[in-house]
């Protein structure tokens, strides 16, 4: 038995002393994971060491940075990378400041979207805009649906457009699954409202009072979650209509409920 020990003992050993030369004899190479060489010769503002993008989004994007930035003043720049990234050296490359943004795109990771944003921006860009806006354009869901280049055109459309006019609080535009959940929140604070309202003496039509007393939780799912999510990102009128209906339909569901769940009597 102490045979096998001392045997199955000098084995692992053997192999750790494996592993620990070959790092020594063969060292893995630092430009793999930082590399300045990697950037290219003459300046732009799209470097794409992902292939991400075709040479004809490439060349497109490239020339309404630069217009971009001539015209506005802000410096907007791209990189993508998967298994080597250049690390710092973009810093020097693109001459980043308070005035820059800069959109790395990495498919490693669970979202394939991440900003480093200048000083000078988050005055008009808040920090809740650039996380609401990593989580709409760099989810799974999305660059499965739309491709790695859409979740990148569609972000940096974004960024621009609200540099333009001057800033913006929160992500423009409603997606359809952020509105479905605009509109759950509509009916379940119309259920309750309902439900609330529903009268508990003879001849009382409408219990305001419990309505009055349950209006902070069916107000906050109402109009916090339900209609403040519609207004500020879109100014359509089709999404808010029907979360105005959801409730209504909702609130009178609920109040019409023991109304309809009563047996009818026969004559």
């Amino acid at each position: 038995m102490q045979y096998f020990f001392w045997r199955r003992l000098l084995a692992v050993f053997s192999g750790f002393c494996l592993i620990i030369s070959t790092w020594i004899v063969y060292p893995l190479p630092g430009y793999a994971y930082n590399n300045p060489d990697l950037l290219p010769g003459q300046p732009t503002p799209v470097v794409d060491l992902a292939k991400s993008l075709t040479d004809l989004q490439e060349s497109k994007l490239v020339n309404e940075l630069e217009q971009f930035e001539t015209d506005t003043g802000w410096k907007l720049r791209i990189l993508t990378q998967y298994d080597r990234t250049p690390g710092r050296a973009v810093i020097n490359f693109w001459g980043l400041d308070d005035r820059s943004v800069m959109l790395v795109a990495d498919t490693r990771g669970g979202n394939i979207l991440s900003f480093s944003v200048g000083d000078a921006v988050y005055q008009l860009l808040p920090r809740t805009f650039w996380i609401e806006l990593q989580t709409r354009f760099g989810n799974l869901y999305f660059v499965r649906e739309r491709g790695e280049d859409e979740a990148i055109l569609e972000a940096i459309s974004t960024v621009k457009s609200c540099l333009k006019q001057g800033g913006c609080n929160v992500v423009p535009g409603l997606p359809k699954e952020q509105w479905i959940l605009t509109l759950i929140t509509s009916v379940i604070g119309g259920l309750i409202c309902g439900f609330a309202a529903q009268p508990r003496e003879e001849k009382q039509v409408i219990a305001w009072q419990w309505a009055l007393i349950f209006s902070p939780l069916w107000g906050i799912l109402f109009v916090a979650f339900g209609i403040g999510p519609v207004i500020t990102r879109t100014s359509e009128w089709l999404p808010l209509v029907r979360n105005v209906s959801g409730f209504l339909i909702g609130a009178l569901t609920a109040y019409l409920s023991p109304i309809l769940s009563r047996p009818w009597s026969s004559n």
